[in-house]
């Protein structure tokens, strides 16, 4: 007995050994919880930190954070933020999103705020240099019933519906765009606008009845907010993207290398399948297959693609708020995808899999709102547990191997960890490389276009892998101030 025992302290011990923290940079912003403006108690900031808490860099900001920002490799900022007056409001509620270069200066300012379209929670950078945006899309309960919805739950008489638009930074062009209302089914009657159908035939549909509709009361009020989708992640790879759904208590995949014509019909793209779902997990009742012990998620966010070259490549990684009714836990999903993206689904069954990959749960962190979980390129992953504004490190053995809690602040909706050399190293504008921005950058940029000289990175501004108009007109509003 003693012997197995000092065997396990020892293996115990090793593992602590070479279970590192990742030195890397922590990028962060308060944000609040609930609907309306929130954003940290007026603490409207984002930081960079090293593993000793040292801020290396800070942006104020004039608005409260909607989520996380991001920070691309040209050191601009992509800072999702909340409106002052948003025309829909729930938990997660934004409106906007900025490019802010490294010295604060607001490159560009887009907002989806209007009857129609709320944005909230999340954006996602595309490596073009677009950004995606997730929207509320305002339906009345008559539009909602001549879909074949039976019943609204709240006192707008209202359903939110969702969307993804593909904006396009500086001209605000809408590139791409996806809606769920295109692809609902009904069981109701054959009269109705839905598509009808068996529910469990058509996993790649949403049924339009499937769970309430918003409250009379809540974050914000009275909300029509039905999907709740909360965070959405792209893979380059294979062109798709991944949503979380909080009230569906599922993550689904779609196409996008879709036209928009595409996405919102049932073919064209690389899956043959227009803008239907390629694949969901989670919650299986909500197309009528499988049981309640295939019910794994409730209620999470923060779902994105493990990178290339970290450990479980590939594989999906979410913040599982309701693992319990007390813990939440991270859980690392590893899709049916073969090499062309496609993903296998038996007849009659649910997708799989039907367990995790890797999870890690504790009785030291639970969050009923936001959360995120991110692995890490040493094989750690990074952990926010959002309502107590606490962020960690911990090893594949769920060790616990760096932390982050600040004090004074209420939330932190999720963080992750940025390598050290993740920036590039010349300064957008800088095309001469000077080490100051002026008239003769903005000379040399004008000769790039014109093909007078070679192209560098740094001219290169909006970074959509051109040099163009577009970056004079940027380069010129960062030498005057704007």
């Amino acid at each position: 007995m003693k012997k197995i025992f000092y065997t396990l302290l020892l293996v115990f011990t090793i593992n602590l050994i070479f279970a590192e923290i990742y030195d890397g940079y922590l990028l962060y912003s308060p944000s609040g919880g609930g609907g309306g403006q929130g954003g940290g108690n007026n603490d409207h900031y984002t930081r960079l930190i090293d593993s000793d808490t040292n801020i290396i860099h800070e942006w104020e900001h004039s608005y409260g954070c909607a989520s996380m920002p991001y920070l691309r490799q040209d050191s601009i900022l992509v800072y999702p933020y909340r409106v002052q007056n948003p025309t829909m409001d729930s938990g997660g509620v934004g409106g906007g999103v900025q490019y802010v270069d490294w010295d604060g200066n607001v490159l560009w300012n887009y907002v989806l705020s209007n009857d129609t379209y709320q944005h909230h929670h999340d954006v996602e950078p595309l490596p073009n240099g677009n950004v995606l945006m997730i929207a509320w899309e305002r339906k009345y309960a008559s539009d909602a019933y001549e879909m074949g919805r039976q019943t609204i739950n709240n006192s707008l008489n209202q359903m939110w519906s969702e969307a993804i638009f593909e904006i396009e930074p500086y001209t605000g062009n809408i590139i791409w765009e996806w809606h769920l209302w295109d692809h609902l089914i009904q069981d109701i009657d054959l009269s109705y606008e839905a598509f009808y159908g068996t529910i469990s035939d058509y996993p790649e549909l949403l049924d339009i009845n499937y769970g309430t509709v918003g409250s009379s009361g809540g974050p914000g009020g009275a909300n029509g907010d039905w999907r709740h989708h909360n965070a959405i992640s792209y893979n380059e790879q294979f062109d798709q993207i991944v949503i979380s759904s909080r009230h569906g208590d599922e993550v689904m995949i779609i196409d996008h290398s879709t036209t928009t014509e595409e996405a919102a019909s049932h073919l064209g793209g690389n899956s043959g399948k227009g803008g239907d779902f390629l694949y969901r997990w989670g919650n299986p009742q909500s197309y009528d297959r499988g049981s309640n012990s295939w019910h794994d998620l409730d209620s999470q966010h923060g779902v994105n693609w493990i990178p290339e070259g970290y450990p479980g490549a590939g594989d999906l990684i979410l913040f599982n708020n309701g693992y319990t009714s007390s813990q939440s836990a991270a859980f690392q999903i590893t899709t049916p995808i073969d090499e062309n993206g496609n993903y296998y689904i038996e007849d009659d069954q649910p997708f799989g899999p039907s367990t995790t990959t890797w999870q890690e749960s504790s009785s030291s962190f639970n969050s009923d709102v936001q959360g995120g979980a991110f692995r890490l390129p040493n094989g750690n992953t990074m952990v926010t547990e959002a309502d107590d504004a606490h962020v960690f490190e911990i090893s594949e053995d769920g060790n616990i191997l760096w932390q982050f809690n600040p004090a004074g602040i209420d939330m932190i909706a999720r963080a992750t960890k940025y390598p050290i050399d993740y920036l590039e190293q010349s300064t957008p504008g800088d095309i001469n490389s000077d080490e100051v921005i002026n008239i003769l950058d903005v000379v040399l940029l004008v000769n790039i276009i014109l093909g007078s000289n070679e192209f560098e990175s740094s001219a290169d501004l909006n970074n959509d892998g051109i040099a163009n108009i577009l970056d004079v007109v940027l380069l010129v509003n960062i030498i005057l101030g704007n």
